[in-house]
């Protein structure tokens, strides 16, 4: 059994005596200690229930993100709600080796010293990676430690670690002999910035306004052309038909015969294909088999050349001819010029259409005629389909099941091969002599099928995602039977943003039912991804990222923890603002002085062994608490992190500091018996408040626990709380809805006439004789004047049906009650009159400009809609007050 630290509960007492919380001085020593302590480490030996959960693994080159401070933050809710629930947790924290984005940032370095890695050649550029990962690649993991995530480090995961990489070499040979991973020629995406082909889903079609270009092919009898429209004119060089709809009329004559590429002067037939759209342009296209992947299919069908006239690098290739060595955009200008020179460019028109671009460097894609290893995806989507329509996986929210179970009905083969140096090399070999290929582990002798002793091995590398696909039982030892497979496999819950559905979430079902015969998760909590103050999708092009390590200097991890959970509402987006996170860090700091006083007043307190009789006022807030309990476990259960945290936040601020505290006030300054009642309470409220709002905010109410009296160890190591049988009292809450709301009530009278806050006023509470509930509230009231009299500043409360109205009074009507006011020894009423007037008056001089600004059409039509709408609430907002000080003066008047 492993030692734990116990944390010294004299530590940091000029941090307890701060009115301000200052999470830098608390954060790093905690995490230390639950490090050190081993509070994070699963046990596979355990009797307890098993939960378990794999981080979404980030880059190696990342930096913690806004998204990942999301994520990360909701699964460390879960995971530290359940090991104080009893329940042996692992939570996997890993890295992806994320193939592209390595390689250039490496190759970047390189090229700062003039260098390229090809001049290092494969062994030694790896080398560089290697050392690149060892001295930078550990950096988010740093971040997510400072962000408090409670992940088991000592099961920490690569993606190029030999154990993960012995489950890929695996995978991909079993796929392999098995006839669902294969090599073919086909038109795949391919990034000429990154050289290397990219899978559809890696491909970002962008919305473009571009141009379609109308060609004019002659046939080859000289006595009529073809019309062909086309927004790429460079392809045309690789032209090898051009092609009609059989069902279109206009173009019956001309099928079978020949026409002329321009430029080319090259011979090629019209042929008839009903790919062809008869919309589209004149209703006759282009074929260009091997840089299309329409063209490509329309030319296996028709038995088409396939002539490649654009290089790896997006420079024309030697069958382009006299545009050899352009880069593609450029011979695009040169063509045109060229073709307008020769008559042969009819027009040009403004054309709206999705153009692809590489999810990593956002180059624009080129369809691409390239050999390359696939994945047979319709026999391994089918039982993942069924997972989902089955319930064997739930998703939350419910309708992203349906984005999952469209994709893969419709899904399409796997590019999976990748022509870069980082990532894992394909373990296939081709004999020199007779390119057989063999794929296994390691390189064989000889050629098995020649004998041959040089074999080649195949130099791409395999698609990063191909390894993530394996993550939640590659990381726990597969193809090993481990202990940590058996009992943590299938992890509980998958906590990931929609934008990776396609790219991991599914491929995780399908690798999982493949090779461990079960779902690697039986729920899928799909998060938001944040936006800007608006709502929209951040990005470094647009200026509105914000940087979470940069939050936590200001706010602390707890603030940003706390601020993710609220805006947490199970949307596409969530906008992410500065006040959002300021309320946070207002909340950090009610709870600091709320546990301030409450120390101040448990100093040398013990607990006794029998807990005294409870007065009203504990009945009530362990009802209330009872109620947030019930409200946060419920939340979480369908993760409703929103939820929960907002009833974390009504129950804390609200009811715990702003009543219960003032409420407790009352007692701790009483008699001996009532300040021993109330500490106990106090505490017993709390210790339990702490124990709810942990996982939410691991630090701040670490700190506080650790300087409670009679609470030994670290709180994540406490009983999280349930609902109890027996706690809620509706006649305490009843009763306490109307103290507070006759306190509010008054409080509103003292605003409305600006009665100085230190001044006492009377009260008469007015009942409806013949009215039994108005009755009954009055003695309540009765009941709990002294309340009344503290929290609302009486000096003197009258409670009857038949009291006198004073000449000069302010009411308020509240539960069947009459609340006056006498106002005659409180305010002057002739400077309450003036000052209400003259208030009026700035109102109306206000809205005399907001009216004329909102009148006028230029500046409606010119401002941003933002500063339009913000003028319409402001003359919303003076419209309020202005009816509200015209209804105090008229109250005055009737006086």
């Amino acid at each position: 059994m492993e030692s734990l630290e116990i944390p010294n509960k004299a530590d940091e007492n000029a941090n307890r005596r701060s009115t301000k919380y200052h999470p830098h001085d608390i954060e790093a020593k905690w995490y230390a200690r639950w490090e050190s302590s081993g509070l994070f480490k699963a046990d596979p030996q355990a009797n307890r229930e098993a939960f378990s959960i794999v981080i979404p693994p980030p880059n190696v080159t990342g930096s913690l993100h806004i998204g990942h401070a999301l994520n990360n933050t909701l699964q460390d809710i879960l995971s530290r709600r359940k090991r104080m629930q009893g329940a042996d947790v692992l939570w996997v924290p890993g890295c992806d080796h994320a193939g592209i984005a390595t390689q250039n940032v490496v190759e970047r370095q390189l090229a700062r010293e003039e260098l390229s890695r090809h001049d290092l050649g494969r062994e030694k550029f790896i080398e560089r990676v290697w050392a690149w990962k060892q001295e930078y690649g550990g950096t988010i993991m740093r971040q997510l430690r400072r962000l408090g995530s409670s992940l088991d480090w000592s099961r920490e995961r690569f993606t190029m670690d030999p154990g993960l990489s012995q489950a890929v070499q695996e995978v991909f040979i079993r796929l392999y002999h098995e006839g669902l991973i294969y090599r073919g020629d086909y038109i795949i995406n391919w990034c000429p910035r990154c050289r290397t082909a990219l899978s559809d889903i890696e491909t970002e079609h962008q919305d473009t306004t571009g141009h379609l270009w109308y060609l004019r092919y002659p046939l080859t009898d000289g006595n009529s052309e073809v019309v062909v429209a086309t927004t790429r004119p460079e392809t045309m060089l690789g032209d090898t038909a051009v092609a009609v709809n059989p069902q279109d009329s206009r173009f019956k004559k001309i099928i079978g015969q020949r026409v002329i590429l321009p430029i080319m002067q090259r011979e090629i037939p019209v042929i008839a294909d009903p790919y062809v759209d008869r919309e589209f342009g004149t209703g006759a296209v282009k074929i260009t088999p091997a840089h299309d992947p329409n063209d490509f299919w329309v030319g296996e069908r028709h038995s088409l050349e396939r002539i490649k006239v654009i290089n790896p690098d997006g420079t024309m290739s030697q069958e382009a001819g006299e545009y050899a060595g352009l880069d593609r955009f450029k011979c695009r200008e040169r063509i045109i010029r060229d073709l307008q020179a020769q008559g042969s460019l009819v027009k040009v028109e403004e054309h709206q259409h999705a153009v692809g671009h590489c999810y990593r460097c956002h180059t624009i894609v080129e369809p691409y005629l390239s050999r390359q290893w696939f994945v047979k995806m319709k026999p391994l989507a089918e039982p993942a389909i069924r997972a989902v329509k089955e319930g064997r996986i739930r998703f939350t929210p419910g309708h992203w099941a349906g984005n999952y179970l469209e994709w893969l009905e419709n899904i399409r083969d796997w590019c999976i091969s990748r022509q870069i140096w980082w990532g894992h090399r394909i373990p296939a070999w081709y004999c020199d002599s007779c390119r057989e290929v063999h794929v296994q582990k390691a390189g064989p002798a000889v050629c098995a099928k020649c004998g041959h002793s040089r074999l080649s091995q195949d130099p791409d590398v395999l698609d990063t995602w191909f390894s993530s696909a394996l993550w939640p039982f590659s990381t726990l030892g597969w193809p090993d039977t481990t202990e940590e497979l058996k009992r943590y496999y299938p992890t509980s819950v998958l906590v990931t943003s929609w934008d990776i559905i396609f790219f991991w979430v599914a491929r995780m079902v399908m690798m999982g039912l493949k090779f461990m015969g079960e779902v690697p998760f039986h729920e899928v909590c799909i998060n938001s991804l944040v936006g800007d103050v608006e709502g929209k999708k951040m990005s470094k092009s647009k200026g509105n990222t914000v940087d979470p390590l940069e939050i936590m200097e200001h706010t602390g991890a707890d603030g940003l923890r706390f601020t993710m959970a609220m805006i947490e509402t199970q949307s596409r987006y969530v906008a992410f603002t500065p006040d959002r996170l300021e309320s946070s860090r207002n909340f950090a700091n009610k709870i600091w002085n709320a546990a301030r006083f409450a120390l101040m007043n448990l100093e040398a307190y013990r607990m006794p062994d029998e807990a005294p009789e409870m007065e009203f006022t504990d009945r009530w807030i362990l009802s209330c608490l009872d109620r947030a309990v019930g409200k946060v476990n419920d939340a979480l259960e369908e993760y409703r992190f929103s939820e929960a945290a907002q009833a974390l936040y009504q129950f804390i601020w609200h009811e715990f500091c702003d009543w219960y505290l003032e409420l407790c006030k009352l007692r701790l300054y009483g008699n001996p018996a009532q300040r021993e009642q109330a500490r106990y309470y106090l505490l017993t409220t709390l210790e339990e408040t702490l124990r709810l709002l942990h996982p939410f905010m691991p630090f701040i109410t670490e700190e506080i626990w650790s300087q409670l009296p009679g609470k030994p160890g670290f709180i994540m190591q406490a009983a999280w709380p349930e609902k109890k049988p027996g706690r809620w009292d509706s006649m305490a809450m009843h009763d306490m809805d109307l103290l507070m709301a006759v306190i509010y009530k008054v409080r509103n009278i003292r605003g409305e006439k600006n009665v100085p806050p230190g001044k006492k006023i009377p009260l008469i509470v007015r009942f409806l004789p013949g009215n039994p509930v108005s009755n009954n509230n009055a003695v309540i009231i009765k009941k709990h004047a002294l309340i009344i009299r503290e929290l609302a500043k009486v000096s003197e409360l009258q409670i009857g049906a038949d009291i006198q109205r004073p000449e000069f009074f302010a009411v308020e009507l509240t539960w069947s009650l009459e609340l006056l006011v006498p106002l005659e020894d409180i305010i002057d009423l002739d400077q309450e009159k003036e000052r209400l007037n003259k208030e009026i008056n700035n109102l109306e001089t206000l809205l005399e400009k907001l009216d004329a600004k909102l009148v006028n059409a230029e500046f409606i039509e010119r401002a941003p809609v933002k500063i339009v709408e913000a003028e319409k609430l402001k003359q919303a907002d003076y419209l309020q007050r202005r009816e509200k000080l015209k209804n105090s003066l008229l109250k005055l008047e009737k006086n």
